[in-house]
């Protein structure tokens, strides 16, 4: 196994890395591990200092770190861009909050004395990435946990070397101590034994139902702790509009960010009776006019997947939901890594399509008779991550909001993740959060101190 860079756009092999052998993996556990004491106890405003540092230098090589994720996931360059500055932000948002995050929460007691609830570092914790948001994810991850005082051992994707190693060079170049940021290049077999390892406290993966699977039933082995972010299938709920073209423009927007490759992109369109003819013309005829380009100009909304086989695969899956059912109505083309936007309709909850995730630019549009109904189909499926509603109406937005199964719901609004939002799921989704206050509190021990 090589980590390895072929850029999907051009199918062009680029740079590649060896895989640790066993030996390299200890010895960087054990660095961690010896760095986590001392790092633990370094002052705070010290510690947040140099992460905030990590953020400026996300963004004073934004341009050097987009070039890099267009080349390894075929991410549109803008895009690219927009995602180096939001991993910017969320690091300077962890270093920005460090102390009210840890400061002490004094408890209400019965009687003399009294208590308070303080917050301290875990330890090693593991953190496991996939390649569709090389630095933002990572950031959701090492941001919070190295402002308290973990120490970072990250095992990217196999196709995102370059970015990894780009990453910790930054931890470096920002003054991080040796050894609280460290980038793994393990295999998969490698990493079974760093989540068994008793110094590694803790594991956080970002990726596949499958790969969340795997890696909570080997941490809850160890009785570890573990944070899942999984797969997604968002509903995105038009129940009512006062301009359906921007809508629509939401609706499409939210469907093809990142070449369609989000865990919380908009991919079940669930659409009122009454605005579902509409709805669709104006759908297919915005995503027509979305051609695949090339992710290096600056223009380019639609690049290619992340690599031929992903693009293959999803091919596959829009075969097999047309063999059941479904209406191909518009798109369905592959060339190389590159798929067409693509809108599916007439699929019913019985076609397997209608209960899996389409990881790329592939839209189920659903009719619904009514409110209710529009809750059920947005409700029948085994994932829980993020949904949008939309509707004129405040209080049957709230309504609906209330009723969705999922760990986040928009309202008349897409694109609006931010530093201090949690972000997480329910159901197959995962478990856990990260961003905001909460995820600043996923790998800390809560420590009850009372004093008599």
């Amino acid at each position: 196994m090589r980590y390895a860079v072929t850029n999907p756009a051009t199918g062009k092999a680029g740079l590649s890395f060896d895989t640790l052998t066993d030996a390299e993996l200890h010895s960087k556990i054990a660095a961690s591990n010896a760095a986590f004491a001392d790092w633990a106890r370094t002052p705070l405003r010290e510690r947040a200092s140099i992460v905030r540092r990590v953020g400026d230098l996300h963004i004073e090589r934004r341009d050097e770190l987009a070039d890099i994720i267009v080349r390894e996931m075929g991410k549109p360059l803008e895009q690219a861009l927009i995602e180096v500055d939001f991993a910017g932000a969320i690091y300077h948002y962890y270093a920005d909050n460090a102390e009210e995050f840890t400061r002490d929460a004094p408890i209400d007691i019965a009687g003399e004395g009294s208590a308070f609830m303080r917050k301290s570092a875990l330890g090693v914790l593991l953190g496991i990435m996939p390649w569709n948001f090389p630095y933002y994810q990572v950031a959701r991850f090492a941001g919070p946990n190295a402002v308290i005082g973990n120490t970072i051992l990250l095992k990217h994707a196999e196709q995102c070397p370059e970015s990894a190693a780009a990453i910790e060079a930054i931890f470096q170049a920002a003054g991080a101590p040796d050894g609280v940021y460290l980038n793994l290049y393990a295999s998969h077999d490698q990493l079974r034994d760093a989540v068994a390892d008793p110094r590694i406290q803790g594991v956080s993966l970002t990726g596949s139902e499958r790969a969340g699977a795997a890696v909570a039933e080997n941490a809850g082995r160890h009785l570890k702790k573990v944070v899942l972010e999984l797969g997604g299938s968002d509903p995105f709920i038009l129940l009512s509009t006062n301009d359906l073209d921007a809508t629509v423009r939401d609706a499409v927007d939210a469907r093809v960010d990142n070449n369609g490759q989000a865990c919380n992109a908009a991919k079940r369109f669930v659409v009122i009776d009454a605005l579902y003819d509409a709805f669709l013309t104006k759908f297919v005829e915005q995503l027509s006019s979305i051609k695949t380009a090339d992710p290096a100009k600056a223009d380019t909304i639609l690049g290619p997947l992340s690599s031929v086989k992903a693009a293959e695969g999803l091919e596959d899956q829009v075969r097999r939901a047309v063999e059941n059912g479904a209406t191909l109505t518009y798109g369905g083309q592959r060339d190389g890594a590159y798929f067409a936007a693509t809108v599916l309709t007439d699929i019913e909850l019985s076609n397997p399509a209608a209960h899996e995730e389409f990881f790329g630019p592939v839209a189920q549009v659903f009719r619904a008779r009514d409110e209710a109904d529009a809750i059920r189909i947005a409700n029948d499926t085994p994932y829980g991550l993020g949904s949008y509603v939309y509707s004129t109406d405040p209080e049957q937005a709230l309504r609906v909001a209330d009723q969705v199964q999922a760990g986040m719901v928009f309202v008349n609004v897409i694109r609006a993740d931010s530093p201090e939002l949690p972000f997480g799921g329910i159901k197959r989704s995962g478990s856990g959060r990260e961003l905001g206050a909460y995820g600043a509190d996923e790998f800390v021990n809560k420590k009850l101190i009372r004093i008599g």
